[in-house]
């Protein structure tokens, strides 16, 4: 029978022995007093997701792509990180991946046993033809999904980097994978219910990576979101602020530099500080390999 015994992450918090009894606001005080341990485990780990920023960066510039992969609330959370980088950094849906055992259906409902299977992460890989330039990350709170395991045997074996996150110390994932990231947040309010301190961890990591490596893309000028894709109002509003928060210029002029560059914000930035035509600017971005700050300076 399967051990779970000496994971943190299947511990009874002492702290909340009797969660059943207490008035809602001391729940909301204890689980918020226990959320504050999830910094503290992150923090211990900022080298680890160091090196994980610099592989991903990395493997974008080559071409390659990020790949998430976990199962349940793991598997969600890098598909919904995955999700969230197309409209923030204007990137293509294929550049960030996330895969979940059990297909896209189990983001919604849980898909028996795919978590436990040996073969569904190689299949999934397979089928999104994995190589060599891509960086594969297992996501599993407890550290032991079998999906994750050895879909990161098969990642090494083609050559790809590969990271684990997992919320538990010498973690099974880690140990099939190139680097281990494991943020110890100590037993949850619930026990056992790792979509709480493991789930705000792995997500928080998961942040990280992907907004520091998308940073090295380029795809960001001071901390303006300058490759936002414009997609509904608020989003056309947000681009024309974001024209303005870097160049200091009018609403009209932001506009007017944003028509002439197809709603492309970089562009638009590097006419107005560059006092550039839009094709102009466009040829000192590509130059630049998209970064503002160097097309700017040149």
């Amino acid at each position: 029978m399967l051990d779970l015994s000496k994971l943190t992450t299947e511990a009874r918090n002492p702290e909340t022995m009797h969660l059943d009894e207490m008035t809602p606001l001391e729940i909301a005080t204890a689980m918020n007093r226990e959320d504050a341990h999830v910094i503290e485990a992150i923090s211990a780990e900022l080298p680890h997701i160091a090196q994980a920023i610099e592989w991903a960066t990395e493997s974008l510039r080559a071409g390659g792509r990020i790949i998430y992969m976990g199962a349940g609330t793991s598997g969600r959370l890098g598909v919904l990180d995955a999700a969230e980088c197309p409209p923030t950094f204007g990137v293509s849906p294929d550049v960030v991946v996330g895969l979940i055992a059990g297909g896209e259906q189990a983001f919604i409902k849980a898909v028996e046993g795919a978590e436990d299977s040996t073969t569904l992460g190689e299949e999934d890989l397979k089928r999104i033809d994995l190589q060599a330039r891509d960086i594969v990350i297992g996501l599993a709170a407890s550290g032991r999904t079998p999906y994750v395991a050895h879909a990161l045997d098969y990642a090494r074996s083609v050559g790809c980097h590969t990271v684990a996150i997992a919320c538990n110390k010498d973690s099974v994932i880690g140990n099939h994978a190139e680097l281990a990231i494991e943020p110890v947040c100590g037993p949850e309010v619930l026990t056992g219910s790792t979509r709480l301190k493991a789930g705000t961890a792995q997500k928080l990591v998961l942040n990280m990576i992907s907004t520091a490596s998308m940073v090295g893309m380029g795809k960001v000028y001071q901390n303006l979101m300058v490759d936002v894709q414009q997609t509904n109002e608020k989003l056309v509003v947000r681009g024309q602020n974001i024209c303005m928060a870097a160049t200091d210029c009018t609403r009209e002029e932001a506009i007017r530099a944003l028509a002439e560059a197809d709603g492309h914000v970089k562009t638009a930035i590097v006419m107005i500080l560059n006092g550039q035509s839009a094709p102009e600017a466009r040829a000192a971005l590509e130059a630049a390999s998209g970064h503002v700050r160097a097309a700017i300076g040149a």
